[in-house]
């Protein structure tokens, strides 16, 4: 879709547990133990095809907690960066929070520090028009709060948070995967 020579990014912004790869509640601690959803990287590549900057933000307590260190979570980053060069897509940045939620921080979803960090970086005037992917009601309101349209995937968490974002924010998206809300947007966006 041509904007007439304005550079203006469209950005998809995900989380990363329950979006790209599996959550898990006794956190990823690993590389060994994180594991992509099968079509999350195909899936990143279509967003990339059809014009789309795709990025990551994700909450990772478990640095806070002294679960995993910030080199452990870099090298699961780099894993997943790899993969989607590999799948033919591109991650043009990752943003973690590594606080724990009583830290008071505000890059901690649902606050939308981590988005705001992210416009600033690519150096967009808003994030209106992009988009915030998650499995969690958190990151909707994270989403929202910087701007965003706003995807629930029922992977994950998501299927806990389908009723209450439903009737909190009717306009976000429910889709069954990643792989779903890229189908649907890149349908959206060709008619």
């Amino acid at each position: 879709m041509a904007h007439g020579g304005c550079s203006l990014k469209k950005v998809i912004i995900l989380d990363r547990d329950g979006v790209i790869n599996e959550d898990s509640d006794a956190y990823i601690k690993s590389v060994d133990e994180w594991h992509p959803y099968p079509t999350a990287f195909q899936a990143i590549a279509r967003l990339g095809a059809a014009g789309w900057t795709v990025a990551v933000a994700t909450n990772q307590s478990g640095v806070g907690r002294g679960y995993y260190s910030g080199e452990t979570l870099t090298a699961i980053h780099e894993t997943m960066l790899e993969k989607a060069r590999l799948a033919g897509g591109e991650i043009t940045r990752v943003l973690h929070c590594p606080h724990r939620p009583e830290a008071g921080c505000d890059c901690r979803k649902p606050k939308p520090g981590m988005l705001l960090q992210l416009q600033r970086d690519l150096a967009i005037p808003s994030l209106e028009g992009s988009w915030m992917v998650g499995d969690s009601l958190r990151d909707i309101q994270a989403g929202i709060a910087a701007g965003c349209r706003t995807a629930l995937v029922e992977t994950g968490k998501g299927q806990r948070y389908v009723d209450q974002v439903r009737s909190a924010f009717p306009s976000t998206w429910i889709c069954h995967d990643l792989d779903d809300f890229v189908t649907r947007i890149t349908r959206d966006q060709a008619g």
